[in-house]
């Protein structure tokens, strides 16, 4: 993989394109029987607290994404999800996030990590919006290249 600072500054540069108010980046890691993801990297957060969140594949917002490979998309943390279920989504919290979009970063034909975007206000992430984090998935980060099929 490439060194931190690619991925930081590629980071960055997305999170200001797109003008989410938090992004961050979660990576596969092998464990001992399967895969765990963490987020890895992160632009405007507001504290350090992501990098402890260790999920499962199809736990919480980066191992639903990572397992299905499909996009997730939550408006209203608050309209959408009860609060005693908010622990199923410990980004949220940690970040104070109320509206969130993230997609599956691929490399080549499986799912290697999950690019999330973020809001703390009022402002909501909407379906084009989550389109347009899918356009900049899609162009890859470092070295996880954003196809989803191999091309022979």
């Amino acid at each position: 993989m490439n060194n931190k600072v690619d991925y930081q500054i590629e980071l960055d540069r997305i999170r200001a394109a797109l003008g989410y108010d938090f992004m961050s980046l979660a990576l596969a890691e092998p464990a001992e029987y399967d895969y765990v993801i963490r987020w890895k990297y992160a632009s405007g957060n507001t504290n350090d607290r992501y990098k402890r969140i260790v999920l499962q594949s199809g736990r919480g917002i980066a191992g639903i994404v990572f397992k299905t490979g499909k996009p997730f998309l939550l408006p209203s943390v608050q309209k959408v999800v009860e609060p005693d279920a908010l622990f199923n989504f410990p980004i949220t919290r940690m970040e104070q996030l109320n509206s969130i979009a993230a997609v599956p970063m691929w490399n080549d034909a499986r799912v290697a990590g999950v690019l999330l975007g973020g809001f703390r206000g009022e402002r909501q992430v909407n379906a084009e919006m989550l389109r347009d984090l899918e356009g900049a998935a899609r162009k890859g980060i470092g070295d996880l290249n954003g196809k989803d099929l191999l091309l022979s």
